[in-house]
Parts: structure tokens; sequence; C-alpha cells
């Protein structure tokens, strides 16, 4: 599919340098009555389909937002469910 054709939902998190980056959600789901999803790095135009990181989203009445997932052991467990998905 070509990448930069689809309109994708995207956010903004901070690097560890105090930069910051735009990620595109390729994908949303529930693990544990929790919203989560998959989001990519939009490079220019173009969202990197490569790699995918999990991010914890909280919804309110009209936005989304996405909050890192602190615990390494935490991230592993809903990488893995999303894995088996």
């Amino acid at each position: 599919m070509d990448n930069e054709m689809r309109e994708y939902i995207t956010f903004v998190v901070p690097t560890k340098d105090g930069d910051e980056v735009e990620m595109a959600v390729i994908d949303q789901f529930e693990f544990e009555n929790k919203s989560y999803v998959a989001a990519a790095l939009v490079d220019g135009d173009t969202v990197n389909t490569e790699g995918c990181f999990i991010y914890r989203v909280r919804v309110t009445e009209d936005d989304f937002k996405v909050e890192k997932i602190h615990s390494q052991v935490d991230y592993n467990r809903v990488a893995a469910a999303y894995m088996d998905m």
C-alpha cells in the first residue's frame, strides 16, 4: 500500500533529547480493558511502517491523549498481546 496516499491520525511525542517526533496511528486495540495504539514514525509525507511503537491511550469526548508505557515489563506484555492479534 502506498503510505503517502493514506490518511493517518497523527500525534507528536517528545524524544529523550528534548526534540519531538510525529507519529501516525497504524492500529488501535484493547488489552486488559485499556486502550492502546500501534504507531509508526512519520518521515516527511511518508509513514515508516517497518517498525511500530505501542502507546497507552486515554480517550476524552473530543480527543485522545497518548502516554508512554514506562514499565518495560508492561510494554513487553502489551506488545506480545498485539503481535498475537
